[in-house]
């Protein structure tokens, strides 16, 4: 029997634990299975099993426990779609949504290939304007213009998307802008065919009998701290994207459609401490055709680029933070209920409900305030519902960053079962000595697991550390062409 291992001489409690794993009975598995999360930041510990089963032959196929884990657990990837919070799977969410929008541009994942021959079109839509700000005009020849300030900005410059005059700046009416962003889109779908069927002199009945529109929008921070939406929307015949659309149904007609909803959806808010708001699209939107093939500016592979690289953005486009302020003890309400449901201070933020306090966030003063504004209108009584205190660090957005329709194309919840059994199935072959299932015999698996947290080990961060190294060196090799792609 080996002797327990004495660290007490090692100061270093990452190292201390790096040792201890290293003399694991399985030190090669502990590797394998860091280097299976690609330098995920922050994985999610699980319990469990997971037994597969031959329904014809009642024979187990493969098993699997994470007791057998020389940790005794299963590390899996967090999933979180923000580059922020963790870059390695946020280009996995990144590589799926480029898949689910070029499937539903160009076929595939059991998409028809003939979607490619149906009118489809790149929607952009912006807010307006709540004041002016500075900003790089351009000539019609793309030559740069002077700001209205007087001066001529670079692309960096840390002035852009801030108000002229701050003090005039609608802050609420931009907040209130974001806040609603997403309802204001639903009504624009809606808006959109009744627009169509009354450019068409169709009515809504007959159009939605023989035309289907599809749709996928990502949302996208501007640098004045407002989202807009890119959108790729798409004519399909009455059974989806297997029949095509009428000859009636274009491409002009789907523009046109466009500009008409965009003037008509509108959403009205009113308030005892502000009044009446409207909230509406700005005047500056575009519709571009999306080319199959060629060397168009908007092909398929481009706008597919295009929309993955926002889905893992967040609010940083717009310099703000990427955490909550809400304090989570009280949720933001400054007090928490004690012994007869009194009222107490809340100890950790003293009464304010701000885990950390705005006035000392490392944002732009422009941010700052719309921050406070968010703050402040999320505690009126009629805004209550909005809680705009849990996304003051959003600037009031409280939607979702990419949306689409049912008949689009595929989902990435799909893909991500896929992707999951795929390596599942190779991981526990490998681990068995197993050959390959083949991919048309029909199996059955019963799993249990329970979360137990999230994480690493002290040991285990070095080495994921030194996995996120070896990633990003091979990345850089592979843009200097100095290893084959």
């Amino acid at each position: 029997m080996s002797r327990p291992l004495d660290l007490r001489h090692v100061v270093s409690p990452g190292l201390r634990d790096l040792i201890e794993l290293a003399n694991t009975h399985d030190f090669d598995r502990v590797q394998q299975q860091l280097r299976d999360l690609r330098g995920c930041t922050n994985p999610v510990n699980l319990h469990g099993f997971t037994i597969t089963t031959d329904p014809t032959t009642k024979d187990v196929v493969r098993s699997y426990r994470s007791e057998d884990e020389p940790s005794g657990r299963l590390l899996t990837t967090c999933g979180n779609r923000r580059s922020s919070r963790c870059p390695s799977c946020s280009r996995v969410y990144a590589a799926d949504t480029y898949h689910l929008i070029k499937a539903g541009l160009s076929g595939g994942k059991n998409v028809a290939d003939s979607v490619r021959d149906h009118p489809r079109a790149f929607v952009t839509l912006t807010a307006p304007s709540f004041g002016p700000v500075h900003n790089r005009p351009t000539t019609n020849t793309g030559k740069p213009r002077p700001c209205a300030c007087g001066d001529t900005h670079t692309d960096d410059a840390p002035e852009l998307g801030t108000p002229l005059n701050p003090a005039t700046y609608d802050y609420t009416g931009a907040v209130l802008w974001n806040a609603h962003a997403g309802q204001l889109w639903a009504r624009f779908t809606t808006y959109l065919r009744r627009a169509l069927a009354e450019h068409l002199h169709m009515t809504q009945k007959a159009l939605n009998a023989a035309l289907r529109v599809s749709f996928a929008k990502v949302a996208e921070y501007q640098k004045r701290g407002l989202v807009h939406f890119h959108a790729v929307i798409r004519f399909d015949g009455p059974d989806g994207h297997t029949s095509p659309p009428p000859t009636w149904a274009t491409f002009d007609a789907l523009s046109a459609a466009v500009g008409l909803a965009v003037e008509r959806a509108q959403l009205t808010i009113a308030s005892d401490a502000i009044g009446e708001r409207v909230i509406a699209w700005g005047g500056r939107f575009k519709v571009d055709p999306i080319t199959a093939r060629g060397d168009g500016e908007l092909t398929d592979a481009k706008v597919a680029g295009y929309v993955a690289k926002y889905a893992t953005k967040n609010a940083e486009g717009a310099g703000t933070v990427d955490r909550t302020l809400m304090c989570r003890p009280c949720a933001g309400r400054g007090y928490t209920l004690g012994f007869g449901r009194i009222r107490d201070l809340c100890a950790d933020c003293e009464g304010t409900g701000q885990a950390e306090p705005i006035k000392a966030l490392p944002v732009a003063q422009h941010v700052r305030q719309m921050i406070r504004t968010a703050w402040a209108l999320g505690h009126l009584p009629e805004f209550a519902e909005l809680k705009l205190w849990k996304w003051a660090h959003m600037l009031g957005f409280r939607g979702h960053f990419s949306t689409k329709s049912r008949a689009y194309s595929t989902t990435l919840g799909a893909l991500r079962d896929v992707r999951r059994a795929w390596r599942l199935a190779q991981a526990e072959a490998a681990r068995a000595g197993l050959p390959a299932i083949d991919e048309n015999t029909t199996l059955v698996t019963a799993s249990s697991w329970t979360y137990l947290s999230s994480g690493y080990r002290p040991g285990e961060e070095l080495l994921a550390a030194q996995v996120r190294h070896d990633i990003a060196h091979t990345q850089r090799l592979k843009q200097e062409g100095l290893v084959p792609v």
